[in-house]
Order: structure tokens, then sequence, then C-alpha cells
């Protein structure tokens, strides 16, 4: 059964995000009817490639997100390092160098957050691997204000911790394998949200 419809996909991750993309994105249709932004913990202090690679994965155009941009369905966003992204309510992007969240800055939960203030429940929310609890306030703002909550099983994930501090504090729609989670992917990037089995 369909509910509301998607206008947005937000996902986020660390330690072994990169391999989880690497494998989602190719599953995102083209054309794709939504925006998806995406926070991984990057070093601070170095340039970040994540948009190029990222890029060759999939044929939907990758880059880095700029302050005051308008969100655009059909790209992936990704966070410029050592800086927050932010969603606002007029569905452009902020950048934020305010202080690091659970030592990181981007933080996923800063995402999360903003981006259910500004989507509600039209918005999706992924965790994937990582190494923290950085997701789990985030998601867990997400399922409150009607979206959809999705983690990458803990038992699939090369570091489980960020999907376990995500599932002790949200109650998911789906917990899933990355094959699994890319053909939901898939599903919901074509902007329509399907209930939970």
């Amino acid at each position: 059964m369909v509910k509301n419809r998607v206008e947005a996909i937000v996902m986020g991750g660390s330690s072994g995000a990169l391999e989880a993309l690497s494998t989602l994105l190719p599953a995102l249709p083209e054309p794709c009817a939504v925006p998806v932004a995406i926070v991984v913990h990057l070093p601070p202090s170095r340039p970040s490639h994540l948009a190029e690679v990222l890029g060759a994965r999939t044929v939907l155009p990758v880059r880095e997100a700029e302050d005051k941009e308008p969100i655009a369905a059909g790209t992936v966003y990704v966070a410029p390092p050592n800086y927050h992204l932010l969603v606002e309510r007029s569905k452009t992007f902020a950048l934020s160098a305010d202080e690091a969240v659970l030592f990181s800055r981007p933080a996923i939960d800063v995402l999360f957050e903003s981006a259910a203030d500004a989507y509600g429940e039209r918005l999706v929310g992924i965790v994937l691997s990582g190494a923290s609890a950085d997701g789990a306030r985030g998601l867990s703002a997400v399922k409150q204000r009607g979206g959809i909550a999705v983690v990458q099983s803990p038992d699939a994930s090369p570091a489980p911790e960020m999907p376990r501090a995500a599932l002790a504090m949200v109650e998911a729609d789906h917990v899933l394998s990355l094959a699994d989670l890319a053909s939901l992917l898939g599903q919901l990037a074509t902007g329509r949200q399907k209930e939970s089995q």
C-alpha cells in the first residue's frame, strides 16, 4: 500500500559507509524523483573526493552541497568536510561551522534533524554502517515526524555500532541487508513510500 509521497532521502554513516554507498547508489533510478543528501564522517583537514568517488557509482549527478543552494530532485548531495549540512524549511541547504556533534562535523544527527523539520512525513532517513552513535538521535527525529526510518542490519555492517545505536533509540520501519536496502532505496527514490511489512 502506498503511503505519502517521499520528497527527500537522507543517509549517513562512517566506517564501512563508503562500501555501503557503493552498493546503494547504483540502485537509484534515472530519472530520480527525490534529492538524496549524505553525511559521511570525513577528516576535517583535507579536501574530500567523496563526490567524485560516489559519482562513479551512479548515473545521477553527485556534488558537495553549497550554502543556500536550492535542493533539486534527481541530485545526490554530500556534506563537505568540516561543515555541518542542514536542510532549511525553504528546501535549501545551509552549511554550519558550529561545534562538532559526537566528535563529528559534519554530523548525521544535524542533517537528519533539520531535514525532518523541513520534510516531515515525506522524509526517508537511512543509517548505515559506522563506529559511533551519530545518527540515532536524528533518525528518532525522522520517525517522530512521521518519516520512514531505515537501518542497515548490524549483522551486515562492518562497523555495527552506529546501526545498533539507532535501533536502541528508534523502532525502525526496515532493518535490511545491503542488497535488500538497495532494492528498497530504488523503490523509495521513485517518490512513493510503501507501508511497512
